[in-house]
């Protein structure tokens, strides 16, 4: 595995991606093709996309401090998301979580990291 800066040709990876997951803080929302676009654009320099064998197989970002991850389905429970927060902290150490309280596998991750996060 490695953690790789976002590049425009993994926009849609994470919009599709953003799209299916249940559990963000913001639910019930469909980001569109443009929305995807104009928000990255203005923002991938928080964001990184973790490959597995040069596919890529999650995202996670980091805005103000809070850490935004999630895992696509077929390489959940692979330990995607731990070794994505662990090469997060490395480059943002001040980064924290901010998880719903029925997010289970995220507050997993989290505490197998080793990185604090609150409930909400």
């Amino acid at each position: 595995m490695e953690l790789v800066s976002i590049k425009e040709e993994h926009y849609e990876f994470v919009r599709l991606l953003r799209n299916s997951q249940p559990g963000f803080l913001t639910l019930n929302v469909n980001i569109t093709h443009s929305q995807q676009l104009e928000y990255m654009n203005k923002n991938h320099r928080n964001y990184h996309i973790c490959l597995l064998y040069g596919e890529p197989v999650g995202f996670i970002g980091v805005m103000k401090d809070d850490i935004r991850l999630c895992t696509h389905p077929d390489a959940q429970g692979k330990g995607v998301g731990t070794f994505m927060l662990k090469e997060i902290v490395k480059i943002r150490p001040n980064a924290t979580g901010r998880i719903l309280k029925d997010n289970i596998a995220s507050q997993k991750a989290f505490e197998k990291a080793n990185i604090p996060y609150e409930l909400i």
